[in-house]
């Protein structure tokens, strides 16, 4: 067997420099297979290719989001915190003076 490239194992990924489909001897010249177009084919083809080399961008794309997601939980979470301290410093603050009101009405 002398084949360069088979059909699972091409000899190169480049559907524009695969080798183009022909039809075998047993099969007459004006078969149906010879009004099956090989470019969508080929088209089908390069778009599975360009689809399998955008696979790791998507993925990264998608942890990226993620991870930005994450962030901004995390940020949110800090700030809610944050408030919450501030609230309760306040509060603190706020019964002190009353305190020291009363204690001044007081004398």
């Amino acid at each position: 067997m002398n084949a360069t490239g088979t059909i699972d194992r091409p000899v190169t990924h480049d559907p524009k420099k695969q080798a183009p489909m022909t039809s075998s001897l047993r099969e007459p010249s004006g078969s149906a297979i010879s009004a099956v177009s090989t470019t969508g084919a080929s088209d089908s083809r390069q778009n599975r290719n360009r689809e399998m080399q955008l696979i790791p961008e998507a993925l990264a794309r998608a942890h990226m989001t993620e991870r930005l997601r994450e962030a901004d939980a995390e940020r949110q979470a800090v700030r809610l915190v944050a408030a919450r301290r501030m609230q309760r410093r306040a509060e603190r603050v706020s019964m002190r003076a009353r305190r020291a009101l009363a204690m001044a009405v007081m004398n």
